[in-house]
């Protein structure tokens, strides 16, 4: 994983927090941050306050977080969402199902089928083929669907095409094979789906790996010092630690 781009010779930048560490990666002339998570550590998915209200922001979910004396070590956007906010796809927080799966094909990058879901679980992260997480539907304790897929067991999206001239800032999320590392990556530059995919098979060796969006695409690092803004998200995906 991140351990190997070091010995690829890519820029590196480490993180002093110990919840995650990220690195500045060049792949076939593209730039992409990269950061990697222990599944042991404090990963969630972040949706709505205590009253209902979106939160859309990383500034908001730290302002949530302080009153229980934690931070936002790392955090970014984390599937599809309507224009209220409100998760295209499958979602789970804290246990409870807010928003059941959805299998079939449909318009966007959501319905290009094979599409997944990453699953954060106790000590155990995964990134599953939606209809294999509905064939094991595995108790999460948090969960996002998305979509395209960009890697399945080892191979890119069957529709990904080389020559493609959609190019957009790009995130998403590929886990390792025994589930212990989730590897969060967005792209410094435009750059098709092709691209994006081939960094997690190629570089990052994610067995599987998910799209969650492109153009509004944001990360927050707070031992990078980074915290992109814009408008309000939907869902977001963050490491918790405690306040010093």
């Amino acid at each position: 994983m991140i351990r190997t781009l070091v010995t690829l010779g890519a820029a590196l930048w480490a993180a002093q927090a110990s919840a995650v560490t990220c690195e500045k990666v060049t792949h076939e002339d593209k730039r992409y941050t990269i950061c990697e998570v222990a599944a042991s550590e404090d990963l969630r998915l972040f949706l709505n306050d205590e009253s209902g209200d979106v939160l859309g922001h990383f500034s908001s979910v730290n302002e949530t977080l302080a009153r229980d004396g934690k931070r936002l070590a790392f955090a970014m956007n984390a599937g599809m969402y309507h224009d209220d906010r409100s998760p295209v796809g499958h979602y789970v927080e804290g246990g409870q199902e807010q928003m059941r799966v959805i299998p079939n094909a449909g318009p966007g990058n959501f319905g290009l089928l094979p599409n997944g879901v990453f699953c954060i679980r106790e000590g155990r992260t995964d990134v599953f083929e939606t209809l294999d997480y509905v064939d094991q539907m595995p108790q999460c304790r948090f969960a996002t669907q998305s979509g395209p897929m960009l890697v399945i067991d080892g191979e890119l999206h069957p529709r990904f095409l080389p020559d493609s001239t959609s190019r957009y800032i790009r995130n998403g999320v590929g886990t390792s094979e025994d589930g212990s590392l989730a590897v969060f990556a967005i792209s410094d530059d435009y750059v098709t789906f092709h691209e994006f995919g081939s960094l997690f098979r190629d570089v990052l060796e994610t067995p599987n790996a998910l799209f969650f969006d492109g153009n509004i695409s944001r990360m927050y690092e707070r031992a990078g010092n980074r915290s992109d803004v814009g408008f309000s998200l939907g869902p977001i995906v963050g490491v918790v630690e405690d306040t010093p």
